[in-house]
C-alpha cells in the first residue's frame, strides 16, 4: 500500500487564487514528474509538464521548488498552469466556452510505484453570480451581477482592438464584488465589425444605464478596458470627467489613435476611430511628418505594430495635437504596462501620463504597475502566458504582443492585485468624499 498522496489546495476556488500543489510520501531524492492537462474553449486541451526532485523529507512542492526540466524553469507555485500550450495550433482562446463553465485541470504523477491524480478547479464565476445580456437603448454587452447583497460598486470594461465583450474579466469582477457591465463597441452581433467612426456618447449611454438600472453604491463606476479600451478609458474620463469615479487603464495610450490594425478597410487605418458630437478626434496619424507603417508591414512575421508606433511618436507637434488631456480626469488611475509591449509602447505611454500628472500637480491617486519584459497581454493571474504570436482578429496580420511566458505570468498576477487593491481604495475614497459634501 503505497502513501504517496498529490494534494491541491484549495482544490476548487476562483481563477485568481494561488493554489499549493504538493506530492507527499517519496523516497528523498525520488524523481517525478507531474503533467497538467486542461480542457479549453472549443474542447481544446492545453498541456504542461515539469519534472522534480523529492526533498529530503520525501516531499515535492511548487510553492518552494524550481523543476529540474520541463514547460517552465522558476519557482511558481501555478508554473504548471501559465505554461500550458494547446494541442493544436493558432489557439488563443485560454477560458471556457462559457463563463459559467469552470476549468478543470487534470494533474498526474508517474512514481516509481504508483500513478497520483488530482484535479484543480478554477472558476470565473463564484456560484450565484448573474450574467445578464444587455440588447437596450442601443447598447450591447453583457452584465454581471455579485452573488452577494448590494448595493455595490460598478465596473464597466472596455475591449482593445479585437473588440467583443470581455465576459472574463466582467465575470471576475463580479465575483469579486462589483457590479460588472462588459460592453461591446464593435465587432459584436448588431454593432460596426470594426473601431472606426465609434460615437464616444455611446460609452456615455453605458454610464447612465448603468447608474439608472443598477444604483450601484454611492453612484460609484470605475471603467476598466485595455490597449485600446485603455486608451478609451483615459479618453472617456477626460471627456466626462464627472461621470468616471476611478480609471483602470490596461497597456494604455497617451495619445488619440487612428483606427489602425481595427480600421474599416473604407476608412483606412489611417481615419478615425472615435468621433465625438459627429466630429473625428484629432489623432496622433494626422498631419505627421515622421509616421509611417513601413517598420510595422516590411520584415519578417511576427510584426511588432509598436515599431510604427514608435515613429509616429518623432513628431512631437503631432503627439501635443493628439495627446489625451488626463488632467481633467476627476478620480484616481491605474496604469498597468510592460516593457517588451509588442503592441505599442504602453511602459512609454504609462510614463507619458504618470510624469504630466506629476508635473500638473493632479489632486488624485496615480499609480503606475510596470513588468520588466512582460508584454502587452495583461489579464489575471494563473492562464496561460503562452501563446505570444497571434493573427489579429480584425486585420489577420500575424503579429505578436511581446514578453515571455515567465514575465507575462507575473505581469498578469502583480497587476491584478494591484488593480483589486486600487479598486477598494478607491471606492472608499469616494464614497468618503460624498459624507464630506
Amino acid at each position: 500500500m503505497s502513501n504517496e498522496i498529490l494534494s491541491v489546495t484549495p482544490a476548487d476556488a476562483l481563477i485568481d487564487e494561488p493554489r499549493t500543489i504538493r506530492v507527499e510520501g517519496l523516497s528523498a531524492g525520488e524523481r517525478i514528474t507531474i503533467v497538467s492537462q486542461t480542457e479549453r474553449a472549443a474542447g481544446v486541451i492545453w498541456r504542461s509538464q515539469a519534472q522534480f526532485e523529492a526533498d529530503a523529507q520525501g516531499v515535492v512542492d511548487l510553492t518552494r521548488q524550481a523543476p529540474l526540466a520541463g514547460s517552465y524553469q522558476e519557482v511558481s507555485p501555478m508554473g504548471l498552469l501559465w505554461s500550458q500550450v494547446p494541442e493544436q495550433d493558432n489557439c488563443r482562446e485560454v477560458f471556457a466556452d462559457t463563463m459559467a463553465q469552470p476549468l478543470i485541470t487534470e494533474l498526474t504523477v508517474s512514481t516509481a510505484n504508483t500513478t497520483l491524480r488530482a484535479t484543480l478547479t478554477q472558476r470565473l464565476m463564484q456560484e450565484g453570480v448573474e450574467r445578464i445580456e444587455v440588447r437596450e437603448d442601443g447598447l450591447v454587452g453583457t452584465l454581471f451581477l455579485p452573488a452577494t447583497p448590494g448595493p455595490h460598486p460598478a465596473v464597466m470594461i472596455l475591449n482593445g482592438s479585437g473588440g467583443g465583450i470581455n465576459e472574463p474579466r466582467a465575470a471576475l469582477y463580479a465575483s469579486r464584488g462589483y457590479i460588472a457591465f462588459a460592453l461591446g463597441y464593435f465587432k459584436t452581433p448588431g454593432l460596426s465589425d470594426y473601431i472606426s467612426n465609434t460615437p464616444l456618447e455611446y460609452f456615455r449611454k453605458g454610464m447612465d444605464w448603468l447608474r439608472r438600472t443598477q444604483r450601484p453604491l454611492g453612484g460609484f463606476v470605475a471603467l476598466s478596458g485595455q490597449s485600446r479600451g485603455g486608451e478609451l478609458v483615459l479618453l472617456l474620463a477626460s471627456i466626462y470627467p464627472l461621470d468616471v469615479s476611478a480609471v483602470v487603464a490596461y497597456v494604455p495610450g497617451a495619445v488619440v489613435h487612428s483606427g489602425q490594425n481595427a480600421a474599416d478597410p473604407k476608412v483606412g487605418r489611417d481615419g478615425p476611430a472615435w468621433l465625438l458630437n459627429g466630429k473625428p478626434l484629432t489623432h496622433v496619424w494626422q498631419d505627421n511628418k515622421t509616421a509611417t507603417w513601413a517598420p510595422f508591414d516590411e520584415g519578417p512575421s511576427p510584426h511588432r505594430h509598436a515599431r510604427a508606433i514608435m515613429t509616429a511618436l518623432q513628431d512631437s507637434e503631432a503627439v501635443a495635437r493628439a495627446r489625451i488631456e488626463v488632467e481633467k480626469i476627476q478620480g484616481p488611475i491605474i496604469l498597468l504596462s510592460a516593457t517588451d509591449d509588442g503592441a505599442w509602447p504602453s511602459s512609454l505611454y504609462s510614463k507619458m501620463i504618470y510624469d504630466h500628472l506629476g508635473q500638473v500637480g493632479f489632486g488624485h491617486v496615480v499609480q503606475w504597475v510596470d513588468t520588466k519584459d512582460g508584454g502587452h497581454s495583461i489579464v489575471f493571474p494563473y492562464v496561460p502566458t503562452t501563446q505570444l504570436v497571434y493573427a489579429h482578429p480584425v486585420s489577420g496580420k500575424i503579429n505578436t504582443g511581446g514578453g515571455t511566458p515567465s514575465a507575462n505570468a507575473q505581469s498578469d498576477e502583480h497587476s491584478w492585485t494591484a488593480v483589486r487593491e486600487f479598486l477598494q481604495n478607491a471606492v472608499r475614497a469616494h464614497l468618503k468624499g460624498r459624507q464630506s459634501h
